[in-house]
C-alpha cells in the first residue's frame, strides 16, 4: 500500500484559498490598457508601456513609468500617446473581461486636454 501524499492535500487547499480571494480593487496597467481596448493584444500593451512610458496621476501626484506591472484602480488618470495625439483618461472600473467595444467604454472617461 502506498502511502499518502499529505502535499497534495495542501496544494488544493491552498487553491481553494485563492479562488475564494475577493477580487482586487487594482490590476496591472497593461491588462486594463488592453480590457479598455486601446490594445489589440495585451502583448502589444505590455510592449507600449514598456518602451514609451504611461503617466499615473494618483491622489494628485504625476509619475511616469515603464513598468506594465504598476497597479491603477478607479479614479487614476492615465496619459499616453495614442494614434498621433495624446490620451488621457480617467480609470471608472477596473473590469473583469475584455469585453465588446461598448462594456470597454464604460472602464474610462476621456478627459478633454484643452479643459
Amino acid at each position: 500500500m502506498l502511502p499518502q501524499r499529505p502535499r497534495l492535500r495542501v496544494r488544493q487547499q491552498t487553491i481553494a484559498l485563492r479562488m475564494s480571494d475577493a477580487p482586487s480593487e487594482e490590476i496591472r496597467v497593461d491588462i486594463w490598457l488592453w480590457r479598455a481596448r486601446f490594445f489589440r493584444t495585451r502583448a502589444l500593451a505590455t510592449d507600449y508601456v514598456s518602451r514609451k512610458g504611461i503617466r499615473i496621476t494618483r491622489n494628485g501626484q504625476t509619475r511616469k513609468t515603464d513598468k506594465a506591472g504598476l497597479r491603477v484602480s478607479a479614479g487614476d488618470v492615465l496619459t499616453f500617446y495614442k494614434a498621433k495625439a495624446i490620451e488621457t483618461v480617467e480609470v471608472l472600473q477596473i473590469g473583469e473581461r475584455r469585453g465588446p467595444a461598448i462594456e470597454a467604454q464604460t472602464l474610462y472617461r476621456r478627459i478633454d486636454a484643452s479643459a
